[in-house]
């Protein structure tokens, strides 16, 4: 049974994670007055929030559920984290974020703080819920909490591997002003962003194991809007068909998020 004041503690605990997080990225980024670090505190803050879960949640939730939850997060978000940070270096703030604080009055800095640090802070909590509700779980992971950890590990992968491919793309100068579509990108435009869906919908299958872990379908849903509707597909698409000439063709043939065998 769920111990409902150490989940509340703890739901407390990981909002001052993820605040800390974030508030340390915003000092690093008014600093050098670059805003896009925070691309890469979204993944340390998600790291944060299952690491002080796991703490938290010793003699609560069953031990192998924990630290498999754990890892699973921190896998995720580590792994995250380094890719953009290895990605960005170097580069100038991101056009997205350039946009953004060119509306703004006043204070760029504090701007950037108000729309984009604490909101992020606040939807790493949000997303995290099943992360969290999982490690409360007494109960010894099931059927349910292995097809999670199944679907997360497809999920990782297409992350994973669509970087790697788009990374080996990007360093050929032949291909500068073309589109790839070969690899995982053949059957998706998205596959980084399909892979994060599945992970975030994988980590909640393995809180289902109770009723307040089902209930938190909404923290997937949400990370799935943003990936295909929101901050992440349209964004990059918008960007994309005003930069590649071949892209127009690309999207008619190839599957917007749903890997699929491309059109002919």
């Amino acid at each position: 049974m769920t111990d409902w004041g150490a989940l509340a503690d703890n739901l407390s605990a990981a909002a001052v994670a993820s605040l800390a997080v974030l508030l340390a990225a915003f000092v690093f980024g008014a600093a050098r007055d670059r805003h896009r670090v925070v691309d890469v505190a979204w993944g340390l803050a998600f790291t944060a929030i299952a690491l002080v879960t796991f703490a938290m949640s010793a003699g609560h939730g069953d031990p192998l559920r924990r630290w498999l939850v754990m890892a699973m997060t921190v896998a995720w978000g580590l792994r995250l984290a380094v890719h953009l940070l290895v990605r960005n270096w170097g580069h100038p703030e991101d056009r997205r974020y350039a946009a953004m604080l060119g509306t703004a009055r006043g204070s760029r800095n504090w701007y950037a703080f108000r729309k984009v640090y604490l909101l992020q802070a606040a939807i790493a909590w949000f997303v995290s819920l099943p992360v969290q509700l999982a490690q409360y779980d007494p109960s010894p992971p099931g059927a349910l909490f292995f097809t999670g950890l199944a679907l997360w590990a497809v999920g990782l992968a297409f992350e994973s591997v669509g970087d790697a491919q788009l990374r080996a793309f990007r360093r050929d100068r032949a291909n500068r002003g073309l589109v790839l579509d070969t690899g995982l990108w053949r059957y998706t435009r998205h596959p980084n962003y399909f892979g994060d869906a599945c992970v975030w919908w994988g980590l909640y299958l393995t809180a289902c194991g109770t009723w307040p872990g089902a209930a938190t379908v909404l923290s997937a849903a949400l990370m799935t809007y943003f990936l295909a509707a929101k901050t992440g597909k349209p964004l990059m698409e918008s960007h994309l068909a005003a930069t590649r000439p071949a892209y127009a063709a690309y999207t008619r043939r190839t599957s917007g998020f749903l890997p699929r065998p491309p059109r002919d």
